[in-house]
């Protein structure tokens, strides 16, 4: 039965239950290690062997995801600068499972938390043309393959301004004061309602949590691509803002390319926006390590 959080399941998934669930209908797979990665909104994660990574959805919502993920990634293939989990085994739902489930390849790396700023900077370009190419994906072959438009209306500052507040007083408690200041400085300081709709293909979740980087700190793989919808590219932008350090942020626009202030603005409003969404549930959690990230990567996007 689900809780009272928009993170916590519907349904659980155990290493045991995966490992079942695969060798039904993977049998090739069956003599392999299941290990549990970790979980996220809406999918439990297992990898398998060394080579391949599963995902099982938690909740209903997604579902659709899924399946949209197992149509639409694999026609990306021409277009990313950057490894990323492509879909090789499409589970069914049974009456073991209800939902569909998928099979990717595993993609290397370590989450990016607790980076120097340094380091932070070296990837400033690859984040850059991975988006500028991702981007340019035909938008109406996405939305053929069940790719929603906007439907988390992000163009609507106003609305953002408000669903920012409301998550922020569950953590005031979790923020210095000088954290609390500038946050509410900068939404204060937000004065456009709305800013006009362009449609790109988007990621739609860019953050510390779906990044995966090298021994050297530079991005080498963007994963969970549940997300993915058609909208303004600031929602991936934001990355410059909650990812790269002020003065990486320059390369990162000249590199991607044509953006425009306007642009800029929803960027660094969503690269707020998202932290405090991933704050909230770590307070939750209790994890320390990704409430200190969350945090910094607010104030990193506040930085001017």
């Amino acid at each position: 039965m689900g809780g009272t959080n928009v993170w916590d399941a519907e349904w659980e998934v155990s290493e045991e239950q995966a490992r079942t669930l695969i060798g039904i209908q993977f049998p090739q797979l069956s003599s392999k290690q299941v290990k549990r990665l970790g979980w996220g909104w809406d999918n439990t994660v297992f990898l398998i062997g060394d080579e391949y990574v599963f995902r099982f959805p938690r909740r209903t919502i997604a579902v659709g995801s899924i399946r949209m993920e197992g149509k639409l990634l694999p026609k990306l293939e021409a277009y990313m600068t950057v490894p990323y989990p492509k879909p090789l085994f499409y589970g069914e739902a049974s009456d073991v499972y209800p939902a569909p489930f998928l099979g990717y390849t595993y993609v290397p790396g370590d989450f990016p938390i607790s980076l120097t700023e340094e380091r932070r900077a070296l990837s400033a370009e690859t984040l850059a043309k991975f988006l500028r190419r991702l981007h340019e994906f035909p938008v109406q072959a996405a939305l053929e393959c069940g790719v929603q438009i906007d439907h988390r209306n992000l163009t609507d500052i106003t609305s953002r301004k408000m669903k920012l507040e409301s998550s922020l007083s569950k953590v005031f408690a979790h923020l210095s004061s000088r954290e609390s200041a500038a946050i509410e400085a900068y939404i204060s300081g937000l004065h456009t309602d709305r800013v006009e709709g362009v449609n790109a293909l988007l990621h739609g979740d860019l953050h510390f949590k779906n990044m995966l980087v090298n021994e050297n700190g530079i991005v080498s793989g963007i994963i969970d691509w549940g997300d993915l919808n058609v909208g303004h590219p600031a929602c991936d932008l934001s990355v410059a803002y909650s990812f790269l350090p002020k003065y990486a942020r320059g390369v990162f626009f000249e590199t991607y390319g044509g953006t425009d202030e306007e642009t800029k603005l929803l960027a660094r409003l969503i690269a707020v926006y998202i932290p405090v969404g991933i704050l909230i549930q770590a307070v939750d959690d209790g994890n320390e390590a990704i409430v200190a990230e969350a945090k910094s990567n607010i104030m990193r996007a506040l930085s001017e």
